[in-house]
């Protein structure tokens, strides 16, 4: 096919799934002229799997992409159908926010947000090839022949990458959703020495609204109580026409009919070849793992507010057709329900991690980044905060700039990132609360004061906003001080108050502060008795009182954080000789060699690598002995 010159950008983003449109956005709003290419401008941030944002830690990576000034949380809270917050008898570390979309008006509301925006051009194609010289990025080939130049390129084509859906034994080609899938990008990669995996990931079947028998199910209602993604989004906003979701289970005689086509399930007679996600089985892999288990839930979800397609989660599968008929009759609710979508699993290629620099940059490749499903992960608010973070590295490559590398200790996006590009991953990557070590100092409520002024500083969080925050950070400082000067007397009132709440009488006076700290004291009850001149707006007092309540175990965080930061400044050199270290056990060796860390906290958290080994790094380099391999 003959080529012709298309046009020229500073960036060229491949793929407008969560990834892609974050990394659009955030490279056009930075100023870079910015190309958004996709195979379909009608699957533009689609959500082929369970339509909702957030949960947990997903849902503090929604906030932080808010922070930052990214779109995922002012987009969810446009579209919401459902607002619930989780874990609400639990500690704010853990609390988590989680919004059911109605899936079509999110996917039109950000393409409409892209199709609107300074610098950024969304166009429909295939690329096919990547233009490399002399290990240099410098555009993009489509299936049509037009050649697209640019500075940066990143790559987001998510479960595109040569994807497969399997169904029984029927196996195709093809992206999610049935959409066109992208082969010779794979092939272009492969080409220019990437290695390359295979995933797996699925969904459950899509039943009838209308032929669910709900009555016999549980209700999940939304939250009355005002919340959103986005730090912009006022309460006034808050929708109070909410639609519920519905829980459900499997039974005995569901399990029964799964063992009896295990014979015909292909992830069990190897049909399904890629590595599926832990975290997120297949019903007939939950009943082989689980089998002492006599139910498993199973959530029915509106995919919308206009379209009767319900989304039965936790019922992931990619048993025969006629299975899984019969499977959603089996289950309570779902007798007599007609099925209009079928469950599939769908394989496809990675960039396995450690080919990434922490900024997503590939090492291989100079000015080529990658984000999203491509680099291992699952889940739509994964993708997103990789694709925000290439974005924004890839603009700041083009000036001429430092990346930004989010720290473990700023982020769940930075905790993610340096898990893949540090620990790699051999299954589909998927964020937990575990994972994060400082995860008290990494809260759903206190993102804008981790991110905003760093968002500021990039040019994606506006000046509004970064007054907001200044205003709103003011104010919980003001508040945190008169707590801590305002002194409660043991007064009649406010003795039969604790005798009430079954706390400790007053012996003395008290300082607000240290009355505030009581497990079984609110902001709410402490204003009672020492009340402020003006009002505490709501997510000031939510600030203070966890702020308060915590000191010390926030305090013993950040002494932490302190401690990795002074390894995290220790740089080591490129092209390190790790070889010629004498000393250094051979599993460090080969770790260092493959992960090559950018800094001695980085070679730390290195599976195989010892304390050990990095002192005797640490020494190496301070003394200036190591040699190093010629570029």
């Amino acid at each position: 096919m003959e080529r012709y010159e298309a046009g020229t950008f500073d960036v060229i983003v491949v793929g407008a799934g969560h990834a892609g449109s974050e990394a659009a956005l955030a490279s056009a709003r930075m100023g870079a002229s910015t190309l958004l290419l996709t195979i379909n401008l009608d699957m533009v941030a689609f959500m082929p799997c369970n339509p909702s944002v957030g949960g947990p830690a997903k849902g503090v990576v929604v906030r932080e992409i808010d922070a930052l000034g990214g779109e995922m949380g002012r987009n969810i809270d446009k579209t919401y159908i459902q607002m619930r917050m989780l874990n609400t008898g639990k500690g704010p570390a853990v609390r988590a926010l989680r919004a059911q979309a109605d899936k079509f008006l999110y996917a039109n509301e950000m393409k409409y947000t892209i199709e609107k925006t300074d610098n950024l051009i969304l166009r429909q194609g295939i690329a096919e090839d990547l233009i490399i010289e002399n290990g240099i990025c410098e555009g993009i080939v489509t299936n049509t022949g037009a050649i697209y130049r640019s500075k940066a390129v990143v790559l987001t084509a998510g479960t595109s990458s040569r994807g497969q859906i399997i169904i029984g034994e029927l196996k195709y080609s093809s992206g999610p959703n049935n959409s066109q899938p992208s082969i010779k990008l794979s092939e272009s990669l492969l080409r220019n020495g990437f290695e390359l995996a295979r995933f797996k990931t699925g969904t459950p079947p899509r039943v009838k609204g209308s032929t669910i028998d709900y009555s016999v199910t549980e209700e999940q209602p939304g939250d009355e109580k005002p919340n959103h993604f986005s730090y912009k989004t006022p309460d006034s906003l808050y929708l109070k026409d909410q639609l519920s979701c519905w829980l459900t289970y499997s039974n005995e005689k569901t399990h029964e009919i799964i063992q009896a086509n295990l014979h015909r399930a292909p992830m069990f007679t190897g049909i399904v070849e890629g590595v599926g996600a832990r975290y997120c089985p297949s019903i007939e892999d939950k009943i082989v793992r689980f089998s002492d288990k006599p139910r498993h839930q199973l959530f029915l979800e509106p995919e919308g507010r206009n379209t009767e397609e319900v989304y039965v989660q936790g019922l992931s599968t990619s048993l025969p057709e006629d299975v899984q008929l019969e499977m959603i009759r089996s289950i309570e609710g779902l007798e007599n329900a007609e099925m209009m979508r079928t469950g599939y699993a769908i394989e496809y290629d990675v960039v396995v991690p450690h080919q990434l620099r922490p900024s997503l940059e590939t090492k291989t490749v100079e000015n080529l980044f990658t984000a999203g499903q491509m680099n291992g992960t699952s889940g739509y608010e994964e993708a997103a905060g990789q694709g925000l973070m290439a974005g924004i590295n890839a603009a700041l490559k083009i000036q001429g700039k430092e990346p930004f590398i989010m720290k473990r200790s700023d982020g769940y996006i930075g905790v993610m990132i340096d898990d893949l590009v540090t620990k790699g991953t051999n299954e589909p990557y998927r964020l937990l609360t575990s994972r994060a070590e400082y995860r008290l100092l990494l809260r759903h409520d206190n993102a804008d004061f981790r991110l905003t002024e760093i968002g500021h500083e990039l040019g994606l969080a506006d000046e509004e906003r970064y007054q907001d925050y200044l205003v709103k950070k003011a104010a919980v400082e003001a508040e945190i001080k008169r707590l801590n000067s305002v002194r409660l007397k043991p007064h009649a009132e406010l003795q039969a108050f604790l005798v009430e709440k079954g706390s400790s009488p007053l012996k003395d006076g008290i300082l607000a502060a240290d009355f505030l700290r009581r497990p079984e004291i609110s902001y709410q009850e402490v204003v009672q008795f020492a009340p402020a001149e003006i009002a505490v707006a709501k997510e000031v007092a939510e600030q203070v009182e966890i702020q308060v309540k915590y000191e010390g175990y926030i305090q013993k965080a950040f002494e932490k954080v302190a401690k990795m930061k002074r390894m995290e400044s220790k740089r080591i050199p490129e092209r390190i000789d790790y070889e010629a270290i004498n000393g250094l056990a051979t599993e460090a060796k080969q770790k260092l060699i493959k992960i090559q860390p950018e800094t001695i906290a980085q070679a730390s958290r290195i599976s195989g690598v010892n304390p050990a080994d990095i002192s005797i790094l640490m020494v190496y380099i301070e003394q200036g002995k190591i040699a190093k391999v010629e570029a």
